[in-house]
This record gives structure tokens, C-alpha cells and sequence, in this order.
């Protein structure tokens, strides 16, 4: 909290900033303004909403706090990944919410989007970077839905690889030094995202769909993905490891053809061992690489799904209950610094230790600690103790009556909007 302590010009946020983490960082149920109020002991949410909504400080600093945070902790040669998540919401009035396709439910749902950006390296990764997704009919183009939900005025419209590009172009700015960046079909097949990186003298691994038409042998009309993997000969495949999973090395076989005059640019392709399922990257790097290198790169993707899986389950980045544009990016903000806060805890904690001598030699010991279990601890060790009897009620109380009185501006505006008869 040291390391923005000095973003908030006034005692009072400093303070509830401080209890929203710890909030983020505890066991409560649901992480909304509500539930943090009442784990941090206060008689009521005012204080929380405030600091979502109108009190004094910039959630971009405090972004570029995150980031820095993060690429301190975790170390260089690193790879940059970007995707996004879905948000899942019930109302019309949350800034960018939409019906719109979210792998979150797997289909098309009413939901907000964001594109995240995150650093991975072989010690931990996080989240160092968010954009929330502005759809371009239902709102870019709707000034009276915008003002209502806060959006700023120079706020245009951009497409989730363009709000990605921007992402890893201020990562770029801001010292990072990634060599590599890796994304899935969304970027890998926006063409101003892979130009941009290469501008930037940053390699990619970008997947991209089996329709994909690449260049092979000066072909000018190009070839599709899937067709090129068919005629490969048997000796083209390779098994290596993608990385590491939850039950061992991912293992897969990789075939690589040069697209293209150019020697540093690959059409790189991944085939299931067990079913033939194929996935395939346009690949792109300043200098030689290996196939290895390109591996390891296509295998760190999945990082930001762990990160995601991470904040979401751990630091309730999915738990907030606000509308307006600020508050969102307040929010996803404080829970970015919080799963930073995890994941550098968990970089410290692993070991360069020397074996302890009173353990059998075929004992491997626990394993690592992990994001939760950090998360249990560190809420264990600030849980405030139980709550007196009366403040319990008190908040109960609170809470009947704010749903009741919701409950009844519905009802109120169901009626009025049928017809008089």
C-alpha cells in the first residue's frame, strides 16, 4: 500500500483504499461495496462507494504503480499476453454492456467486456493493464447512454486488438522489456496489431484461425493453414512441451514453415498427440529463434486464463456492482493490485532455500505456495474479530430495507409502463 499511498491527496481515502484490499485480499463471500464495508467494519458502504465514484485519485497511476509493481517482482524476459473476459450483468446502464459473444458463458450473453494485458515469466504472471471494450452502434455513437454511464468525452471507438496494441505500446513506453508477445484468434488475425508489433521491434505468437491463407514458396495467392499441415512429411513434426500443466508437461507436435520471403516469419503448428486437433500461429520475430522459443511463447498464453481464474476466484475482479465508467476501472484496478500483491508473495516464497536435514531424502515436501493459499493466509492473518451482535443485525437490517426499496422503484416502474385502461 506504500507504493500508492501517495496517489490519494486526503487521510480518509489512503485509509479506505487500504480496507477495500485488504477487502479483495480477505474470505468474504461476495467483494462488492457492501460486503467490504462490513469485513472492514464500517457501520455502513459510503465510504467504499465514494472511493469507486467521487473520491480524488487516478486509477491510470496507480495502473502504471501495478505495472511496475509486477515487473519488479517477477523479473525480466517475460512474455506480454492479451485477451479479454467477460463481465456478465442483468441492467441496460453499465458503461459498454451489451449482448455480445463472452467465452466467460461460452455464448452470446449481456455483458460488459474487457481486454486485459498480462506479464508472464517463468517465476509468476499477472495482470498489468485494462481497457473495458466500448461497443461502437450501441454506445460510441449514443451520447445521452454515454454521459449516463460516465464515459469520457474523448472516449472513441477501437477495436479489442487497437485497445491491445495500445496496452503493450504503453508496457513498451513504461520500461518493460518482453521480447515476445502472444494472444489468440481476436489478435492474431487483426493485421494493424501484427504491424504494430513489428514496428516496435517485438516478436509475436499469435494464433489464428485454419482458414488463415499464408504465403508458401513466393505463392501470392496463399494457401490455408490446415492445407499446408496436410502435405507436411512425417519428419516436419517435432514433440515438444508446451510448459507445464496441472498434471505435468503439456505435451504436443510442432510443425514450422517459413511464410513469406522473409526468413523470420512462420506459419507455426500445433497437433494433438491423442486426437489430431490442430491450432496454428503466425509467428514473427527481429532475429533467428528456435522452434523451442516459439513453443515456449505459444505455451505462456494460457497464463492470462489462469490470471483470470486467479483474480476472479481470489480477488473478486468480477464482483463489483457499479455502473459508471470510472467505478469499473477503480475497481478491476485495486483487485489488479491485489492479485500483484499474490503473485509477488508467491515469487518470494518459493524456494532457494537450503533442504532441511531432518527430512527424509525421498521426501519431496509441500509444494510451492499457491495464489489461494497465499490468499487464505494473508486474510486469516488481518480477519478482524467477530463482529458484536448488534453490528450484525444492524447490517441486516441495512441491507432489507436497500433491497426492499429497490424492490419497490421496480415495481413502480413495471406499473407505469403499461397503459392506463
Amino acid at each position: 500500500m506504500a507504493r500508492i499511498a501517495c496517489r490519494f491527496r486526503r487521510v480518509e481515502p489512503r485509509a479506505t483504499a487500504r480496507a477495500f484490499v485488504l477487502g479483495l485480499l480477505s474470505g468474504a463471500e461476495r467483494k462488492n461495496c457492501w460486503q467490504l464495508a462490513e469485513e472492514a467494519g464500517h457501520s455502513r458502504p459510503g465510504a467504499m462507494q465514494r472511493l469507486l465514484r467521487n473520491a480524488r485519485w487516478d486509477a491510470e497511476e496507480i495502473r502504471d504503480d501495478v505495472r511496475a509493481y509486477v515487473l519488479e517482482s517477477l523479473g525480466g524476459d517475460g512474455v506480454l499476453i492479451v485477451d479479454e473476459t467477460g463481465f456478465l450483468k442483468k441492467g441496460l446502464h453499465s458503461a459498454g454492456v451489451q449482448r455480445q459473444y463472452t467465452g466467460t458463458a461460452g455464448r452470446i450473453e449481456n455483458a460488459q467486456v474487457g481486454v486485459f494485458l498480462a506479464y508472464a515469466t517463468a517465476r509468476g504472471r499477472a495482470l498489468i493493464d485494462r481497457r473495458l471494450y466500448l461497443p461502437e452502434r450501441t454506445w460510441c455513437q449514443d451520447g445521452e447512454r454515454r454521459a449516463g454511464s460516465g464515459v469520457p468525452g474523448h472516449v472513441e471507438f477501437a477495436t479489442k486488438p487497437r485497445l491491445a496494441l495500445r496496452m503493450i505500446e504503453a508496457a513498451l513506453d513504461a520500461g518493460c522489456t518482453s521480447s515476445w508477445v502472444t494472444g489468440d484468434e481476436v489478435y492474431g488475425q487483426d493485421p494493424h496489431l501484427r504491424s504494430g508489433l513489428e514496428a516496435r521491434g517485438v516478436g509475436y505468437v499469435l494464433a489464428v484461425a485454419c482458414t488463415t491463407r499464408v504465403r508458401i514458396n513466393q505463392d501470392r495467392t496463399g494457401v490455408q493453414a490446415d492445407a499446408v499441415a496436410a502435405y507436411l512429411p512425417r519428419d516436419a513434426w517435432h514433440r515438444q512441451s508446451a510448459g507445464a500443466g496441472a498434471k505435468g508437461p503439456r505435451y504436443y507436435d510442432w510443425a514450422w514453415i517459413q511464410t513469406g520471403a522473409d526468413k523470420n516469419r512462420c506459419l507455426l503448428i500445433r497437433r494433438k498427440p491423442t486426437t489430431g486437433e490442430l491450432a496454428f500461429y503466425l509467428c514473427w520475430s527481429p532475429g533467428a529463434v528456435a522452434l523451442s522459443s516459439l513453443v515456449r511463447v505459444a505455451g505462456t498464453r494460457w497464463c492470462i486464463e489462469e490470471c483470470f481464474q486467479a483474480a476472479k476466484g481470489q480477488v473478486g475482479l468480477d464482483h463489483y456492482q457499479v455502473r459508471h465508467w470510472t467505478s469499473w476501472h477503480r475497481h478491476i484496478t485495486l483487485a489488479m493490485l491485489a492479485l500483484a500483491f499474490l503473485a509477488a508473495v508467491a515469487v518470494s516464497a518459493k524456494p532457494g532455500r537450503s533442504p532441511d536435514p531432518s527430512r527424509p531424502a525421498h521426501s519431496s515436501g509441500p509444494i510451492d505456495l499457491t495464489i489461494p493459499e497465499i490468499r487464505r493466509l494473508v486474510g486469516m492473518l488481518f480477519r478482524r474479530p467477530t463482529a458484536p451482535l448488534h453490528s450484525l443485525l444492524n447490517w441486516s437490517i441495512w441491507r432489507r430495507l436497500h433491497q426492499e426499496q429497490a424492490r419497490r422503484c421496480h415495481y413502480q416502474r413495471r406499473l407505469s409502463s403499461y397503459p392506463e385502461t
